[in-house]
C-alpha cells in the first residue's frame, strides 16, 4: 500500500516537474519533509531497528528527489 503511495507520488511530481517546473520544488520539498519525519520517527527504534525501520523512508526520499530532478531536467532538453 505504501509502496503504491510513493510510486503514485513519483509519477506526480515528475509530471508536475515536466509541465511546471518552478512550481513543481513545493510539493517535492513538502513530500520530502514528511517522509524525512517518517524517518525520524523510525530512527528512535534503538539499534539495528532503527536504521531497518529508518531506510525505507530514506530510500523513498530519494526516489521523490529522483523524480522531480528527471522531469525538470527532462523539461530541460526539450527543443521549445
Amino acid at each position: 500500500m505504501i509502496v503504491a503511495v510513493v510510486i503514485a507520488g513519483c509519477v506526480l511530481l515528475a509530471v508536475l516537474a515536466f509541465l511546471v517546473p518552478r512550481l513543481s520544488r513545493h510539493p517535492e520539498h513538502g513530500t520530502q519533509r514528511s517522509l524525512g519525519a517518517g524517518a525520524r520517527a523510525g530512527g528512535k527504534a534503538p539499534g539495528v531497528l532503527g536504521r531497518l525501520f529508518s531506510k525505507p523512508f530514506h530510500s523513498s526520499s530519494r526516489a521523490v528527489s529522483r523524480s522531480g530532478s528527471a522531469g525538470r531536467r527532462t523539461r530541460g532538453r526539450m527543443p521549445f
